[in-house]
């Protein structure tokens, strides 16, 4: 009898140590794969600063998926420690990375295509070569990723807007901000912590609003020739970065929620 205890025990420790180790390993590389979507997210934003036209737009995004698929190889890796039920169990130490992936991924995919990335599109990306995914994707985790998209593009129309088309660029940026904040309010009860997102996201609507309605009316006010608009534009832009808060990734509170699952 008593040996057939302790062998219910050993089983018992090596079934914690199993999870325990495992959910390291998966906090580990989710961590790596946040830093490497972060750095993706900032190349693509210093290449589509420079970029003047579609084409070089294009050529951006296609440098950033390139540097993207460094993170598919690490989920590649990453399968075997999710089949089944594993995956469910362990959702929490991964999500946030996928959720940093999806919005780089879509970063990417906007600059390119000019419009959001889908569910199915992303799910394809963390497929092997014979089309099984890795994992199961959700769609909690690719509305959150995309919810978190609307502070790159609010950088991203900020930052243009005093190059050649950045105005229309930045204008047709906030129509798609805008149509996101209101399509994900229905999901807002169904989706955890979607809510603080969202606000997020009100807050980047808002400067870019801002940033275009001072151009929209100046240039219905007073006529202004082109260059004498890129002046004011360029004020405006100096104006958001010298706050600095704007700019800085880091005072986001979709930062603080993503690493609230590593613990």
């Amino acid at each position: 009898m008593s040996s057939s205890i302790h062998d219910q025990f050993v089983l018992f420790r090596d079934s914690l140590d199993d999870y325990h180790d495992r959910r390291e390993r998966l906090i580990k590389a989710s961590r790596d794969i946040t830093n490497i979507s972060k750095k993706t997210i900032f190349l693509l934003h210093r290449l589509a600063l420079e970029a003047q036209d579609a084409p070089a737009r294009a050529s951006a995004a296609k440098a950033g998926l390139n540097k993207l698929r460094e993170v598919q190889k690490m989920y590649a890796g990453m399968k075997d420690e999710l089949v089944g039920d594993n995956f469910w169990r362990y959702q929490r130490q991964v999500s946030p990375g996928l959720q940093e992936y999806i919005e780089a991924l879509s970063f990417a995919h906007y600059l390119e295509h000019g419009n959001l990335i889908s569910y199915d599109q992303v799910q394809a990306t963390l497929c092997g070569a014979d089309g099984i995914a890795y994992f199961p994707l959700t769609i909690s985790d690719y509305l959150l990723g995309i919810s978190d998209l609307t502070g790159e593009l609010m950088r991203f129309a900020i930052s243009g807007f005093g190059s050649p088309g950045g105005r229309s660029r930045a204008l047709e940026t906030c129509y798609l901000v805008r149509n996101c904040k209101s399509d994900f309010e229905r999901f807002t009860p169904h989706v955890w912590d979607l809510h603080k997102k969202q606000a997020v996201t009100a807050q980047s609507l808002s400067k870019i609003e801002d940033a275009v309605y001072t151009a929209v009316v100046r240039t219905s006010e007073f006529d202004l020739p082109p260059e004498m608009l890129d002046d004011l534009v360029n004020e405006t832009v100096f104006t958001y970065n010298r706050e600095g808060k704007n700019f800085e990734r880091g005072n986001d509170d979709s930062e603080d929620f993503s690493h609230s699952y590593y613990h």
